[in-house]
């Protein structure tokens, strides 16, 4: 039996990675797989409405099943910034040591350091639209640590444990990732699922 398709809305080589090793029953493809190269528009102001919006541009313009994620750094002690513009939260660039370096120095000598990533995942498959949500709580460590991982993984470290993401292996952060956990709801769901 040939496995399902799925178009995973993301140009991230590493989301692509780590997905495809939580989803191997599935054969998971890039927007590259697809000859998609626009700039999908990201206008909402929340994860949820922006990862509908990637997946409906694909379905709608592709005609394939698609799904697509929106990740947010929450961030207590910022008012929860910088939430839906974590990816360009220093500028447009989307360049995570600078993201990085902004978020550090907005918490400097603030020892009120809790954290949790989110993620919101949203489904097309067979006209039909289902939105999951993963969460990790933790905390933001004062400097950068680890060399594994992209984003904010090398200065969040996850709750109850003594590393941060970006020490962790890709199999052990993805069994507790925001990512993690909203993609197995999502797996869950398509073990699950009849057209």
């Amino acid at each position: 039996m040939s496995k399902l398709k799925l178009v995973f809305a993301t140009n991230n080589k590493n989301k692509l990675k780590e997905v495809q090793a939580m989803l191997t029953n599935f054969e998971i493809v890039s927007l590259a797989d697809i000859n998609c190269f626009d700039d999908i528009p990201e206008t909402a102001n929340t994860l949820e409405g922006n990862a509908i919006l990637k997946a409906n541009y694909v379905t709608e313009k592709y005609g394939l099943n698609c799904f697509a994620d929106d990740t947010g750094l929450e961030v207590e002690a910022l008012n929860n910034e910088p939430g839906v513009y974590s990816a360009r939260y220093a500028g447009a660039e989307n360049n995570a040591n600078a993201n990085m370096d902004k978020l550090l120095g907005n918490l400097e000598n603030n020892t009120h350091r809790k954290a949790q990533f989110r993620t919101a995942v949203a489904l097309n498959i067979e006209s039909k639209l289902f939105v999951f949500e993963g969460v990790c709580k933790g905390e933001i460590l004062t400097k950068k640590t680890g060399n594994s991982g992209f984003g904010y993984d090398p200065i969040f470290k996850p709750e109850g444990y003594n590393n941060s993401f970006a020490e962790m292996d890709m199999t052990e952060k993805g069994a507790i990732s925001h990512r993690g956990k909203a993609i197995q709801q999502l797996v869950e769901f398509l073990k699950n699922y009849t057209c």
